[in-house]
């Protein structure tokens, strides 16, 4: 009983290390330049991106998504909340880098409504070259 307690105490404080972030990456790394990869270009801006490169909260992300219809497992996975501001030139497969931002009070574009699935994390992000 003891050496279970003691192990589950030991695992606490571990994971304690382990997600501890700066307060300025406990709020999404805004101002953290991050390297993403556009995995999945779906319709109607259903666009679907992982993490390759930099330190995201992981709260922020899914550690791992697999896309019903491909099959196809990606790590450090997310969706956009803002497709509107996301650059038309970047297609799927690029690789790029990007900030989270805060969210716009209003989007400045239609978008469709048909469904492709993405990941259920999503973020504010702006393209930073």
């Amino acid at each position: 009983m003891k050496k279970s307690l003691f192990a589950l105490i030991v695992l606490a404080a571990a994971l304690s290390a382990g997600t501890a972030c700066s307060s300025k990456a406990s709020k999404g790394g805004g101002g953290t330049k991050l390297k993403g990869r556009f995995e999945v270009a779906g319709m109607c801006s259903n666009y679907t991106f992982s993490v390759i490169e930099g330190r995201i909260n992981p709260m922020l992300v899914e550690a791992t998504w697999t896309n019903p219809q491909t099959n196809k497992t990606y790590w450090k996975a997310f969706g956009i909340s803002n497709p509107c501001n996301f650059p038309s030139n970047i297609k799927e497969g690029d690789t790029f880098y990007f900030e989270i931002v805060p969210a716009d009070k209003e989007q400045k574009c239609a978008v469709c409504m048909a469904y492709y699935p993405t990941p259920g994390k999503k973020l504010n992000i702006k393209v930073v070259q």
